[in-house]
């Protein structure tokens, strides 16, 4: 049987991606909504988060689609209440927010997944399994996509705590710090802000490993969403967001889920097996990178 699930914050990414992978699930059935403003047809719609909690005492697991400054709110208020949460990326607006998430959650003996949805995709699993034994001497990352096209008019992505081009670019670091045999670390960091925003636009940074970055959010025309590792004689290569490996020029095979769906397996998983999965890797290193980066000041950005 489906069990029920409730979604909070009806926006592009719900729409876009949450929706359709619950909708799609023999786990999970779209039993409320909570927004300000969206709603999903022929789903119960709430706009007050505490009045949801009261009255649907059947919802025992909810997802959070927020913008990552409100997010500790709702999920703190959820576990209060002995809700499963599950957060979209990033997990949060700050590190010390999570973890102070987390240790409620164990409190409450709920389980929390800080979810990962780049992790999810189908080359993923491919390369993790064939660089586990091998040493990594190099690697380059390129993530360049168009903010207009992601997030027409969203505002709060370049506001504190949106993150800017660390929203999408923290999905890159996701894989990485996935696929990677052993963990790097940055090593320095070059930050373009827009003279009128206040999170960068673009970014460039070199870890330890030889691993080097560049992230752009003002791409135009097609995306560009790959990596390539090498170790040794070998290269490893992951195009269109990992969706697809390549190793030296060989495709490999990847796995079946599309990458929301198989988040939300993932969280029927943990909620059955009374888990949680909250790594916080990948914020690591965006953390790293607005502490250590320099900052270069650029042309003003407009929607």
């Amino acid at each position: 049987m489906k069990k029920p699930i409730c979604l909070v914050g009806i926006g592009k990414i719900a729409i876009d991606q949450h929706v359709p992978a619950i909708a799609a699930s023999s786990d999970w059935t779209l039993a409320a909504t909570v927004s300000r403003a969206g709603h999903v047809d022929g789903v119960p719609a709430y706009d007050d988060f505490d009045k949801l909690l009261a009255e649907r005492q059947d919802i025992r697991v909810i997802s959070l689609c927020l913008p990552p400054v409100p997010r500790f709110d709702y999920a703190s208020r959820a576990i209060a209440a002995g809700r499963h949460v599950m957060l979209e990326k990033p997990p949060g607006a700050t590190l010390a927010e999570i973890h102070a998430l987390q240790a409620m959650a164990k409190t409450s003996g709920v389980s929390l997944f800080a979810t990962w949805h780049s992790r999810m995709a189908k080359g993923v699993a491919a390369a993790k399994a064939f660089l586990a034994d091998k040493v990594v001497t190099e690697g380059q990352i390129n993530w360049k996509e168009d903010v207009r096209r992601w997030h027409p008019n969203q505002e709060w992505v370049f506001e504190p705590g949106g993150m800017g081009v660390f929203d999408p670019g923290i999905n890159a670091l996701s894989i990485l710090t996935e696929i990677l045999p052993a963990p790097v670390h940055l090593r320095s960091a070059d930050l373009q802000f827009p003279e009128n925003r206040q999170t960068p636009i673009a970014a460039d940074l070199v870890f330890s490993g030889g691993v080097n970055a560049t992230f752009d959010w003002l791409k135009q025309g097609e995306q560009l969403w790959e990596m390539t590792i090498r170790a040794g004689d070998v290269l490893v290569n992951l195009r269109e967001g990992g969706n697809r490996c390549v190793i030296n020029g060989v495709e490999v095979a990847g796995t079946e889920l599309e990458e929301y769906p198989a988040l939300y397996a993932r969280m029927s998983d943990l909620v059955k097996d009374g888990g949680s999965d909250v790594d916080l890797a990948p914020m690591v290193h965006v953390a790293d990178a607005l502490t250590l980066g320099r900052r270069v000041i650029v042309a003003p950005f407009h929607f």
